[in-house]
C-alpha cells in the first residue's frame, strides 16, 4: 500500500495518508460533512438493540454497521479469524487479540466495502447490516483487565505543584524522567452516559487535623484520552519502545473523576486511592491509530533526554483538540446549552503512549487486550487549556463563572460533556461523546 508523505520529521506533521484515510475517500453510505465518523475514521464500539444481545459494531456516519451480521454473510473470511466468534462477542477483546496484523486487513476490508468505489455486490452485502445509530445503545466497548493512569502533561503536573506545595518545587524531582502513573481500578470504568454517584471518604475539613468521613465536595474532572490495547508480550518480558505501536490499537476519551478533598488527605505516601477509584468514564467509540495517523505530530522536547529504553525513533503525539462542557441543573431546566470551560489539546503531552507502555512493562509487567492506559489531565500553558477544576479555579480560589451561576466544584445534578476532533485537509475524526451526570451521595 502506497503512503503519502506529509512532511519531514520536526515539522508540524510527521504522519502519512494512506489508502483508507485519503482525503478524497467517499463512502456511498451518507455521511453528513460535520459527522465524527466519515469512512476515514471506522471506529469500534460494542452495540445492543431491542432485537438482539450485544456484539461488535463499526461507525460511518449516522449509521452502524453490524459485524456479527455481516461476518455471518462471509465479509471477513480469510482476513480475520474465526469472525463470526469474534465479531458476535459483546466486548472487542477477541479482535484486540488479534494483532496489528488483522486490525490493519479489517480496516482495509471495511474501507472497501464502504467506498464509493465497492462493487453492487458488496454494497449488497452490507445494506442489511446497518442500522441507524439513533435506534443502537452503545455498551462498554471492551472488558478492561487493567487500567493505569498517568501523570503525562507537564503543564498540568506544574499547575498540581504550584497549587499542593506553594513553598515547594512544583515538580518532583523524578518528573522529567519517568512516566509516572498508577494502577486505577478496572471495575468502575464505566460507558458514557453512566451516572457518577458522588462518593465520601476521608476528609480533613477546614480547620480541622482529624478526618471526618463525609461526601467529597471537591468532585473534579480529569480531561484525558485512554489508549486501548491489543495483548503483549508474556509476563517477565518488557516491551521495547519501537515495538510499543504493534499493541497500541487506538484511542477513547477518559474522564477519571476526582474527588481532590479525599485525594489530599490519601495521596501521601502511596498516591490515590478511594479519590478515584469509584468511577472513570470512557467513552464506546475506540478511535484506531490507524485512522489517527494523519494527524501525528511533533512532540515537546524532553529535557533530559530520557533513559534508552524510554527514547522513541519518532514521535507519537497527535493533534488531537478536546473539550469538556458543563450543563448544571438550572440551565437545563432553562434549555440553556452547555459551556465550555475546557479547551486543550493531547498534542503537548510530555509522555507519549510508547514511553508510557514501555516504561509500565519495564519491569516485566503484562499487557492484556482490552488493557487501559490513560495520559492523565491534559492541560496546556494557557488558563482555558487546564483539563481540571482544581486548575480552572485554583482549588476553589477563583470560581468559574457558568451564565449567571459559579462553580468551583462539581454539584449535583452537573452534566460534563467531553468531545475530541482531528481536523486536517478536509477530514474531520471524531470520537463521539462522553457524558456523565453527577447523582447525590448514597
Amino acid at each position: 500500500m502506497s503512503e503519502r508523505a506529509i512532511s519531514r520529521e520536526g515539522e508540524r506533521w510527521v504522519g502519512a495518508f494512506d489508502a483508507t484515510t485519503d482525503p478524497a475517500l467517499r463512502s456511498w453510505v451518507d455521511v453528513d460533512p460535520g459527522s465524527d465518523f466519515p469512512i476515514q475514521n471506522l471506529p469500534l464500539g460494542v452495540i445492543e438493540t431491542d432485537r438482539s444481545t450485544a456484539r461488535c459494531g463499526l461507525a460511518i456516519g449516522a449509521q452502524v454497521v453490524d459485524l456479527a451480521r455481516l461476518a455471518e454473510a462471509g465479509a471477513f473470511d480469510g482476513i480475520v479469524p474465526h469472525a463470526r466468534v469474534v465479531f458476535s462477542a459483546p466486548a472487542l477483546n477477541a479482535f484486540l487479540a488479534l494483532g496489528r496484523h488483522v486490525w490493519r486487513a479489517f480496516r482495509e476490508r471495511m474501507s472497501a466495502l464502504l467506498s464509493v468505489h465497492a462493487s453492487a455486490e458488496a454494497r449488497t452485502i452490507v445494506a442489511p447490516c446497518l442500522l441507524p445509530m439513533r435506534d443502537v445503545a452503545m455498551r462498554m466497548p471492551c472488558t478492561i483487565g487493567d487500567y493505569i493512569d498517568f501523570y503525562a502533561s507537564l503543564e498540568h503536573a506544574t499547575n498540581l505543584g504550584r497549587i499542593l506545595r506553594p513553598s515547594g518545587d512544583a515538580l518532583l524531582p523524578n518528573y522529567r524522567h519517568i512516566p509516572v502513573g498508577y494502577h486505577g481500578r478496572a471495575g468502575t470504568v464505566v460507558p458514557s452516559g453512566t451516572a457518577i454517584v458522588r462518593p465520601s471518604g476521608q476528609v480533613v475539613q477546614a480547620g480541622g487535623s482529624a478526618p471526618a468521613y463525609v461526601p467529597t465536595q471537591m468532585l473534579d474532572i480529569e480531561t484525558e484520552m485512554g489508549l486501548v490495547t491489543g495483548a503483549g508480550p508474556p509476563m517477565g518480558t518488557a516491551v521495547r519502545i519501537d515495538d510499543a505501536r504493534d499493541l497500541a490499537y487506538g484511542y477513547v476519551l477518559l474522564n477519571d473523576w476526582s474527588a481532590r478533598d479525599i485525594q489530599a488527605w490519601e495521596y501521601q505516601p502511596l498516591g490515590p486511592f478511594l479519590s478515584k477509584s469509584f468511577a472513570t468514564s470512557i467513552s464506546p467509540w475506540v478511535v484506531s491509530l490507524d485512522a489517527l495517523e494523519p494527524f501525528r505530530v511533533a512532540g515537546p522536547s524532553q529535557e533530559p533526554a530520557p533513559l534508552p529504553y524510554l527514547r522513541a525513533s519518532q514521535s507519537w503525539a497527535y493533534d488531537i483538540a478536546i473539550t469538556a462542557r458543563l450543563a448544571t441543573p438550572r440551565m437545563r431546566t432553562r434549555n440553556q446549552p452547555s459551556q465550555t470551560i475546557v479547551e486543550t489539546n493531547l498534542r503537548g503531552m510530555y509522555w507519549h503512549f510508547a514511553q508510557q507502555l514501555a516504561h509500565a512493562t519495564a519491569n516485566g509487567a503484562s499487557v492484556r487486550a482490552g488493557d487501559l492506559f490513560g495520559t492523565g489531565t491534559i492541560s496546556g500553558s494557557e488558563p482555558r487549556a487546564y483539563g481540571s477544576l482544581i486548575e480552572l479555579t485554583w482549588r476553589g480560589r477563583d470560581p468559574l463563572a457558568i451564565g449567571d451561576e459559579t462553580r468551583t466544584f462539581l454539584e449535583d445534578g452537573d452534566t460534563v460533556d467531553m468531545r475530541a476532533v482531528c481536523l486536517r485537509d478536509g477530514v474531520r475524526i471524531g470520537f463521539g461523546e462522553l457524558v456523565g451526570t453527577i447523582s447525590p451521595a448514597r
